[in-house]
């Protein structure tokens, strides 16, 4: 009789069906409620803050501030889907603005906005051929002091707002800063920056107190911009007058916007495109052309606002802070022109008490930092807040640490000799970088009147860079043979070598009076160099 089969035996496990893939592609964050709470009010505040500032630097700009407007909307929009660097704020700024202002002023706005139009494409090709990568060679200190002195430019910004007004204004300033730093210890749900609009609206609102407030800045736009290219000749005249301006405007936006993401990597620990964002500039820029703006790029205040004041992390709020700007601009115009600029000065003094570097400038960190590095730092700082030109400050600053480094490096280049007890060979033992920067000082280091008649100079510890230094070498090759003195060089390392043999004038073929010159390359000349020298029983000098 055949034996059943019991029921309970295993039956093989049945995979279960694989996700969705629109599901497997979306990220965790929008199904996440806290995180959109988080993006949705953050993206809020930065709109709040960003209308007033587009206002001015329209006025800087010498155009009308619907141009502003349009600028920080469709920047926010389009680096919120194509830039690199999440969670950062694009807008109009003021760099951008005091590029751009002789445009305006001199051949009117359609120039302008070919000019950004034009700026964005420069942008675009910066971008493919890799000048991000170039923010490799900045220095920790320039990019400190670049962050200072932004910070120190929001903060300097508000000042005019204090200027001539009424005494209230001072009292709901504090009043707001106060909000500002013990509302967050209450709760952290809404931001703090928000609360602070909405609870000084409402009081200038409701008790009536007059003071100055948005709508005092300039109309606000009753409609969404419309696409078009802009009303110039397309010819090359046009392109000779726009094209100097529009490369300043692409430079200045591309350094200010990844030095920005620079800051929000650090701030994040995390990492982003910079060829991506800067691609992403310029076709932001492209399409605001198109659409009637003034161009922008990154915004270190409202982006600090976004990231460690409201705590975003996404390009939601990016995007979003662009949305509700337009959406309060032509919905809620008369509303949001009655949010009083007291309270916007108290948001953006907090965010640049934030943005600052206040470790950079301790008493501690000075003192255990190289006085090189400080230097750098502070001329960065300094030259930022006297141009307002963020990439003229970076320029100033890297040519300054390049200067400070080379000062460095040339100094640790030594010179040591070694003399054999029968006093007819001396080793010149070199160590160090031979570049531009050493070379005079190390020339000057020899004796080719008072040293033995055999020669030997020993450069296994150090490298030859460039063509000072391979002229040093062959300076001291040729003082030696004019005393018919005979120079060996030695432990040349290959490269050393054929830089030598490429850049030299033919020194060491042994030319010049009696005296003659030899070359022993490779690893294990400095050796027999050393053994030749008797350094047993030498006298050991520095000339």
């Amino acid at each position: 009789m055949p034996t059943a089969v019991s029921s309970a035996s295993p039956s093989p496990s049945v995979p279960s069906p694989p996700a969705p893939r629109s599901r497997a592609l979306m990220p965790d964050w929008l199904r996440d409620p806290r995180v959109w709470r988080t993006e949705v009010l953050a993206g809020l505040v930065v709109a709040l803050a960003l209308i007033p500032e587009a206002i001015a630097f329209s006025v800087i700009a010498g155009v009308d501030p619907a141009l502003g407007l349009f600028a920080s909307f469709t920047m926010a929009v389009t680096t919120a889907i194509v830039g690199g660097r999440r969670a950062m704020i694009s807008a109009a700024t003021g760099a951008v603005a005091l590029v751009i202002a002789p445009v305006s002023r001199e051949h009117g706005v359609p120039f302008l906005i070919a000019t950004v139009v034009l700026a964005g494409l420069f942008q675009i090709a910066l971008g493919i051929v890799g000048v991000a990568k170039l923010m490799r060679y900045v220095p920790r200190p320039v990019l400190v002091g670049s962050v200072n002195s932004l910070a120190a430019l929001v903060f300097l910004a508000q000042l005019p707002e204090t200027r001539n007004v009424p005494t209230s204004v001072y009292g709901l300033i504090a009043a707001g800063i106060v909000l500002l730093v013990l509302f967050p210890k209450v709760t952290t749900l809404v931001p703090a920056p928000l609360v602070t609009i909405t609870a000084l609206t409402l009081v200038t609102v409701a008790a009536g107190i007059a003071v100055p407030t948005v709508g005092d800045r300039g109309a606000l736009p009753s409609a969404l911009p419309v696409p078009g290219l802009p009303d110039v000749p397309f010819t090359l005249g046009t392109l000779a007058t726009i094209a100097p301006y529009a490369l300043a405007v692409a430079l200045v936006g591309l350094v200010e916007s990844l030095l920005t993401a620079k800051l929000v990597d650090d701030l994040t620990d995390t990492s982003s495109s910079k060829r991506r964002e800067s691609i992403g500039q310029g076709v932001a820029n492209v399409v605001t052309g198109l659409f009637g703006g003034m161009g922008g790029c990154a915004v270190i205040g409202q982006t600090m606002m976004n990231v460690k004041v409201a705590g975003a992390r996404t390009r939601l709020s990016t995007f979003l802070s662009g949305v509700f700007l337009m959406v309060l601009c032509v919905v809620l115009g008369p509303l949001v022109s009655r949010i009083p600029m007291a309270a916007l000065v108290a948001v953006m003094v907090i965010v640049s008490v934030a943005a600052f570097d206040w470790e950079s400038v301790a008493p501690r960190t000075l003192r255990r930092t190289p006085a090189g590095e400080t230097v750098v730092m502070l001329v960065t700082l300094a030259c930022v807040l006297v141009s307002h030109n963020l990439a003229l400050g970076v320029v100033v600053g890297s040519v300054t640490a390049a200067l400070v480094f080379a000062r460095r490096v040339a100094r640790r280049t030594e010179v040591t000799s070694v003399t054999d007890p029968d006093g007819t060979t001396v080793v010149h033992r070199v160590s160090g970088e031979l570049f531009f920067a050493s070379a005079e000082a190390f020339a000057e280091r020899f004796d080719p009147a008072g040293d033995p008649d055999r020669v030997v100079i020993d450069l296994s510890a150090a490298h030859v860079s460039d063509a000072s230094a391979v002229a040093a070498l062959e300076a001291v090759e040729a003082a030696y043979a004019r005393h018919g003195k005979t120079v060996e060089l030695t432990g040349l390392a290959p490269a050393d070598a054929a830089l030598r043999d490429r850049l030299g004038t033919g020194m060491s073929t042994g030319t010049g009076g009696s005296g003659s010159v030899s070359t022993v390359s490779g690893p294990d000349a400095g050796a027999g160099a050393g053994a030749g020298a008797g350094a047993g029983a030498g006298a050991v000098s520095g000339h």
